[in-house]
Parts: structure tokens; C-alpha cells; sequence
């Protein structure tokens, strides 16, 4: 009980209605991560929820990776992490239009941010917009309203923009999600809007620095992120099981 105790205070717990996350397992040794898997999967809690997701290094030993899938975890994707400095945010011109659940109907919103998601080259949900929304409720609290923005060009709406402060800290800006719907892609628009919502991160949110990141394999982000002068601080694999008899490939929550 005391190595389970131990070792869950060592690493960060991201709880959704339906799954468990667990998030900042670099400090790890190899065997504490292999200690920490036995744990997750005999612990009568987590069983109950129905996808479980580590987030690994990439550069650790090819005998976690193995240990991992011997408890039935599959990679389900590698994502490039970034940071920002929020004081290089310098206030120009906004060019779209932001609108947030305190000006617009929750189903405009799920309805956008569903054909944001639409071809998207992180890996795919395994939640319903439902889900989604009760996801970012559950863990942002009542500023979820502030959250959710769509943006909108010309009184066209072309995207979503969800910055947020991470919980747990004062000062770290996140984005829950950002996307342009498809007839918005290719126009140069994704690096303009990410600006804004940096912008809004530090104006809004009272963020310090940004934290982002997206899948290796999601080359028109990794370019918005790199136009917008971000920082790559390490690469991560996403490690997933299915608590529900079989590993569920849809599955994604980060």
C-alpha cells in the first residue's frame, strides 16, 4: 500500500468520465514505470473506467515498451511536446472573431468542434461530442464556458480555439483543443488564429507560458507551431489499454 501510495503521488492523474490518464512519468526509473503498470492494472478503481493511457518518453528503454504491452497497453500515438513564452505575445491586430458558450448554444460548439476534428492527423476519439464536452467540464469546472471559443471570419465560422490555465498550476496555458474545420485548412489561417490564442492565454487566462502538444505525424501543426517561434521539449509515446476486454483503436483522449 505504501508503494502505491508512493508512486501515484509521484506522477500526475488526468481523470475523465470514461477514462484515466496518467501524465508525468519522465522522473521514472524504468523499474518504478514497470511498478507503477502492475499497480494501474490490479487497482480495483481504475478498472472501472474504460480506457487507460500512459504518457511515456520516447527515449525510454525498449524493455518498458515490451513490459507495457505484456500488460496489454498498445502505442496509440507519439506526440512532439512544445513551450512557449507568453511575454514574447505581443498585441496586433485580431483578426478573427472569438465567441464562447457565454454567446453561443453548446450544440453550435460541439457541431464545430466535430468538423475540426474531421481528417485531423492526431490520432482519432474515442468519445462522443457529449463526452467531449462533459470531459472538459469535469476537468476545467465552471471556466469551461470561458474555454470553448469558435472563430469566426467574416461571420463565417472557421474553427475552435479552447485555452485554458492547466489545473493544478496558476500560470500554465494549455489548449484543449485547436483546429480549423476542413474548408478553413490550407489558407494559412491555422498559424494566425494559434496566435490569437496565445494571445488570449495571456490576456484572458493570465498564462505565463504556453504548453502544447500534437501528433509527429500532424505536419501542418507541427509548422503552426514552429511558425509561431514554440519550443520542442521532449517527445512522448501514448500508451493505451481498453478496460473493456479488448484494445479499442479509436481510443484517444490527449
Amino acid at each position: 500500500m505504501e508503494q502505491k501510495q508512493n508512486l501515484y503521488e509521484k506522477v500526475k492523474f488526468v481523470i475523465g468520465d470514461n477514462f484515466i490518464t496518467i501524465e508525468e512519468t519522465g522522473h521514472l526509473t524504468d523499474q518504478e514505470l514497470c511498478q507503477l503498470t502492475d499497480l494501474l492494472v490490479t487497482d480495483k478503481d481504475i478498472q472501472q473506467v474504460d480506457n487507460l493511457t500512459i504518457l511515456v518518453n520516447s527515449d525510454r528503454s525498449t524493455e518498458v515498451e515490451k513490459y507495457l504491452n505484456s500488460c496489454q497497453f498498445q502505442i496509440h500515438d507519439e506526440k512532439t511536446f512544445v513551450r512557449f513564452d507568453l511575454s514574447k505575445v505581443v498585441k496586433e491586430s485580431l483578426v478573427f472573431t472569438m465567441k464562447s458558450l457565454r454567446d453561443i448554444p453548446v450544440e453550435h460548439f460541439k457541431d464545430l468542434w466535430k468538423r475540426s476534428m474531421e481528417g485531423s492527423l492526431n490520432a482519432s476519439s474515442y468519445l462522443s461530442m457529449d463526452e467531449q464536452i462533459g470531459s472538459v467540464r469535469k476537468e476545467l469546472g465552471s471556466s469551461y464556458i470561458d474555454t470553448c471559443n469558435v472563430a469566426y471570419e467574416n461571420k463565417e465560422a472557421i474553427g475552435v480555439v479552447m485555452p485554458h490555465i492547466e489545473p493544478g498550476t496558476e500560470d500554465e496555458g494549455r489548449m484543449f483543443y485547436f483546429g480549423l474545420v476542413p474548408e478553413a485548412r490550407g489558407q494559412g489561417k491555422g498559424s494566425i488564429l494559434y496566435r490569437q490564442g496565445l494571445y488570449m492565454l495571456k490576456e484572458e487566462f493570465g498564462a505565463l507560458y504556453s504548453v502544447g502538444a500534437t501528433s509527429i505525424n500532424n505536419h501542418p501543426m507541427l509548422s503552426v507551431l514552429q511558425r509561431n517561434g514554440c519550443e520542442v521539449t521532449e517527445t512522448i509515446k501514448l500508451f493505451k489499454r481498453s478496460n473493456r476486454g479488448g484494445f479499442d483503436d479509436s481510443s484517444h483522449h490527449y
